[in-house]
């Protein structure tokens, strides 16, 4: 998994975003490349000019170049509503994430090519990419063949702009935190950048050489988040060089910290795996 979250440390004049509704019923009949909860609408956000449109979920922009398919930046939409409103009753699960997505101005951005993110980043913004030809709604389907990495990505978005500035003491990413102290656990020890080996008994052995401490944590919520409803069951042996704690089951006998901490209702996580059809 490659560190994806984009730092914004590029100042910019002026930075005012055009919003559009949080959520987007329409009575209108479904056409390809629609969706009854959400409209693409043209982009005209200052800073953001090279993708061309975007969907705005609960006030949180994704945008998209001309190359990623509607399909594809609508089944980004469903997905991050689906984080946010697991139980699917139209307003978000927890206030305080979603303040916290607010107050950072969360955006996530979507690319064709690699060179689409070269682009200058606006300032006090927090966001997040999500390649197209790296989202697979079809993986649902199955859970077989190609995996979905929207489900990272957009977790990614919610975590580490929304859980970790909303909860610091517990989802911060830095050293101390709940979060991270499981984190520890997982991986053998407190490392600050890639151990050269592992200690023996690592369940957690991310060795991507550009993840610095806080993207370990945030990559570590992932597998975590994720084995827990149910994504990795089938993937043991694509993954186990990074994560072998791939089932609930698991995850609740060998990684009992972070197990209580996903499952603590007083942070309303998710509890079931989005799938990309919300169902508002």
């Amino acid at each position: 998994m490659k560190n994806v979250l984009l730092q914004l440390i590029v100042l910019l004049t002026t930075m005012m975003s055009c919003k559009d509704n949080t959520v987007n019923p329409s009575s209108a009949a479904v056409e390809p490349g629609t969706d009854p909860n959400f409209q693409i609408v043209a982009n005209k956000d200052v800073g953001l000019t090279t993708f061309n449109r975007k969907v705005v979920v609960f006030d949180i922009d994704i945008y998209a170049v001309d190359g990623v398919a509607d399909v594809n930046l609508l089944h980004a939409a469903n997905l991050l509503a689906q984080y946010l409103d697991n139980n699917e009753d139209g307003t978000v699960d927890d206030q305080k994430v979603w303040d916290a997505m607010k107050n950072n101005r969360a955006f996530l951005v979507m690319w064709k090519n690699e060179s689409d993110l070269n682009m200058v980043l606006p300032t006090g913004r927090e966001g997040q990419d999500l390649g197209n030809d790296e989202t697979h709604p079809e993986w649902h389907t199955s859970k077989t063949g190609s995996f979905d990495a929207a489900l990272e990505e957009v977790l990614h978005l919610v975590t580490h702009v929304g859980y970790a500035r909303a909860y610091p003491e517990v989802f911060g990413e830095m050293a101390g935190t709940t979060l991270t102290n499981a984190m520890d656990k997982a991986r053998g020890g407190r490392f600050n950048s890639i151990p050269n080996t592992y200690p023996a008994g690592a369940w957690y052995t991310y060795d991507d050489q550009t993840c610095n401490y806080d993207c370990m944590a945030t990559e570590y919520m992932y597998w975590a988040m994720t084995s827990l409803l149910g994504a990795q069951a089938n993937r043991l042996n694509e993954i186990k060089g990074e994560w072998t704690l791939n089932t609930p089951a698991k995850l609740e006998s060998e990684d009992p910290d972070v197990y209580a901490l996903l499952t603590d209702n007083d942070y309303k996580l998710p509890t079931v795996l989005p799938d990309g059809t919300y169902k508002r």
